[in-house]
């Protein structure tokens, strides 16, 4: 069985680039969200995150718009790009790169 897309971005920031934010913003269910992904847990930013860690906050149905790279921690006020407007599929080549 293969990993979930959340699965996968969760590996990146955890094994891969712990000192790195990946932003994820997504239409699930036809409305907005932005995901913050860090250290292998996710949140929405927009929407309550359930207290479940097995509950998935990027469920396998959103659609990805965008995926930001930004330096941790994030600061919402100053954040600290490292790319911004990833495509999901630039951001899988980058993922079969490392091996996730």
């Amino acid at each position: 069985m293969s990993q979930s897309i959340a699965d996968r971005l969760e590996q990146y920031t955890l094994k891969q680039r712990p000192p790195e934010v990946l932003l994820v913003n997504v239409e699930i269910e036809g409305e907005p969200d932005q995901i913050a992904i860090f250290k292998g847990f996710s949140s929405s930013l927009m929407r309550p995150t359930a207290f479940d860690p097995d509950l998935p906050v990027l469920p396998e149905k959103a659609i990805i718009l965008t995926i930001d790279r930004l330096v941790a921690p994030y600061d919402p006020q100053s954040p600290q790009y490292i790319q911004q407007g990833l495509t999901w599929g630039q951001m899988q080549e980058l993922l079969q790169m490392l091996g996730i």
